[in-house]
């Protein structure tokens, strides 16, 4: 299924964006946290030296996911693509049947002397996407918009499922998190019209009503780790997380 409002076709007229807007999407696609929302209490330590490490994470449209994690603080690139399939090189169009096994994913490339992976975790897991959606987000449907984590390392591993763990005893959400917490297996940069989409459509429906709203939530519920300059996107043409 192509995302509601734009991808796969023409967007909506006035009319259909505002009846989804008085369905209650205004604020984009994520549930309220129904507690408040802890930090992890198991993460990494800053690191003592610059460095790179990475993260893939998969929460819904990936224009809204490469959007957030560009305005996070120690974040160098963020890169959207294909994870979690059987397949090799992919297309959108293929990944959009639900078929392939693969889910629309952000590669985030971070200092680890400047944020640690429990700390991108929390914004994925406070503002990014809702993690109590199963195999959707909003208004896009399949298992290509499935919540998952997909881990490069054991400490990654024990780091998000000791949060998910967390989150739920607290009963920070009104429903489980249904993320997956998945090893690696791989990742396929998305075609160039959807690296950094959101930046050069600013005012397409969806991204006013999905995207936008994340950032803002970013900046008022985690502001130490918000920064007001996003990061440009650049393309790495590596295939591994590291």
């Amino acid at each position: 299924m192509s995302h509601t409002l734009v991808r796969g076709g023409a967007a909506l007229g006035a009319v259909a964006v505002a009846a989804f807007l008085l369905a209650g999407r205004s604020g984009g696609s994520h549930a309220a946290p129904a507690a408040e929302f802890p930090t992890p209490a198991l993460d990494a330590s800053l690191a003592t030296a610059k460095g790179r490490q990475t993260a893939v994470l998969s929460g819904g449209c990936f224009w809204g996911m490469q959007l957030v994690f560009e305005h996070v603080k120690g974040v160098i690139n963020v890169e959207s693509g294909y994870a979690g399939g059987t397949t090799g090189n992919t297309t959108y169009e293929q990944v959009s049947t639900g078929t392939t096994g693969n889910a629309e994913s952000v590669r985030i490339t971070y200092d680890p002397s400047q944020v640690t992976y429990g700390q991108l975790l929390q914004v994925f897991f406070t503002v990014a996407h809702d993690p109590t959606e199963l195999n959707r987000q909003g208004p896009d449907v399949g298992t290509q918009y499935r919540s998952m984590i997909s881990y490069t390392t054991d400490e990654q591993k024990r780091i998000a499922q000791s949060y998910i763990a967390q989150l739920d005893s607290a009963k920070v959400f009104a429903r489980p998190i249904v993320t997956q917490v998945v090893p690696f297996s791989s990742f396929h940069l998305a075609e160039a019209y959807h690296q950094d989409y959101a930046v050069k459509h600013p005012d397409d429906p969806y991204i006013v009503i999905n995207d936008r709203p994340k950032v803002d939530r970013l900046q008022k519920q985690l502001p130490a780790l918000y920064r007001a300059q996003r990061v440009a996107y650049a393309q790495t043409h590596t295939a591994s997380p590291q």
